[in-house]
């Protein structure tokens, strides 16, 4: 704990841990008061709110923790919020004029009644992501970790209450709007509260000023985080379309599941590694702490990711109920790609670090492409195999961005497979551990 790093990530490993095992724990009661078919409207919904609000401050907020000064940063984080809303207001209108119409392209004509919803959701998780943004600047990780905490208390709260009043979909979506952005007003009143001095020196001409300095991120980074978002979330959206809604409810469970300990280590890992990489770019040390930061990962997560891959086809009918057994085959399924990606996936910042914003479009580019043609063709050719197709095109496309990441980032290979080595013996009792288990519940 005498290290900062690693005090830091406690920090937000636990709140986000008391955040994840409360989303865990009531999932039981979840799939028994909401139907797989209202857990693939959720699914929907999701995906659009991921792909919409992933964009919708033109990705400046990302940028607020690079420039040395605070007065520097408060413009971006005004420019990211002056993006915010006008591309809030903009769904909005097309929301509107086109609801009826989205909804039934994507075989999913009930989720029109709660399109309106998405705007809403948009400028709650935007919000939130800008002052976390700055929060991440000012290694303020304790409010962080709080807002985690009653972001998921609050989403956990209104889904059951309003899944008890039989409100049906209604009560997951809005629910999943309070998980996304309700602790974006405590980030915001300590900002107001601490850091009066650099919000006093937020102008016009000074918005105008590092806008056209970080143009890179609008330019480069949306696009690059659209088609990545675009790459996880739009299959949701062609499964539903090819597929059926039901297999989409099984999908969102599979995946709630699976991102349960990326969410408890690797978000937080992510966070602390981006406030670090810009240091750690500029004294020449971003490979040895990047390989440092992977081997962590291997330690602390994979071996829990893999557990759960092994025993899920056994444990998830009995746990969330018969009709929920096929979701348990696809958590084991999605066990390689969840691996790959919580390597990666956190390290993926030394593209911005580095100032590599059209490598990184590129490659997203690939996964989106990949991803779609492979879940496409999968469906065609195997009927029911949509899933599958896209959980095999995640491993593929996350080993190709893990090796292109340590490249960017000049990790020397041997380093990174002295820290995987140090890691092996955790991820074989993992493994061990999982077997034995799967064998007493069968």
């Amino acid at each position: 704990m005498q290290n900062s790093f690693v005090r830091n990530v406690s920090v937000l490993a636990g709140g986000t841990a008391f955040a994840q095992a409360l989303n865990i724990l009531v999932l039981p009661l979840l799939t028994r008061i909401y139907s797989p078919e209202e857990f693939g409207l959720l699914g929907v919904f999701s995906a659009l709110l991921a792909i919409t609000s992933v964009v919708s401050s033109l990705r400046y907020d990302i940028a607020i923790p690079i420039p040395k000064s605070d007065k520097a940063a408060a413009n971006l984080l005004a420019v990211a919020l002056v993006c915010l809303t006008a591309f809030t207001l903009i769904l909005l209108i097309v929301i509107l004029l086109f609801s009826q119409r989205i909804a039934s392209l994507m075989n999913t004509v009930l989720l029109a009644e709660y399109l309106w919803l998405l705007p809403i959701a948009v400028a709650a998780a935007g919000a939130y992501g800008t002052f976390q943004y700055w929060a991440t600047r000012k290694k303020a990780f304790s409010s962080i970790a709080r807002t985690r905490v009653e972001q998921s208390i609050g989403g956990v709260v209104t889904q059951l209450l309003l899944g008890w009043i039989g409100a049906g979909t209604l009560g997951l979506i809005a629910g999943q709007i309070v998980n996304s952005g309700a602790g974006f007003w405590g980030l915001a009143r300590r900002l107001l509260k601490d850091d009066r001095a650099a919000l006093q020196g937020v102008k016009i001409a000074q918005m105008k000023a590092v806008a056209s300095e970080y143009d890179r991120f609008p330019k480069y980074s949306t696009f690059e985080a659209f088609t990545n978002t675009s790459g996880i979330q739009l299959p949701l959206i062609l499964i539903a379309t090819l597929a059926t809604g039901v297999e989409v409810g099984f999908l969102m469970l599979a995946m709630r599941i699976m991102q349960a300990p990326m969410g408890l280590i690797g978000s937080s890992i992510s966070q602390v590694y981006f406030s670090r990489a810009v240091d750690e770019h500029r004294n020449g040390n971003l490979g040895v702490f990047t390989a440092r930061t992977i081997g962590g990962l291997a330690k602390t997560g994979v071996g829990p990711i893999i557990f759960a891959g092994i025993i899920a086809p056994s444990l998830f009918g009995l746990v969330f109920g018969e009709k929920w057994q096929r979701a348990g085959e696809l958590v084991a399924w999605m066990t390689p790609w969840f691996v790959l990606q919580f390597l990666a996936s956190p390290v993926s910042m030394s593209l911005q670090v580095t100032g590599n914003q059209r490598k990184a479009l590129l490659l997203t580019v690939f996964g989106l492409f990949l991803r779609i043609s492979m879940l496409y063709v999968g469906a065609k050719l195997t009927v029911g195999c949509a899933s599958e197709s896209y959980a095999v095109s995640g491993f593929i496309f996350y080993s190709i961005c893990l090796y292109v990441f340590c490249g960017i980032a000049k990790v020397s290979y041997l380093n990174l497979c002295r820290e995987l080595k140090a890691a092996l013996p955790i991820i074989i009792s993992f493994v061990l551990l999982g077997i034995c288990f799967k064998a007493l519940i069968s």
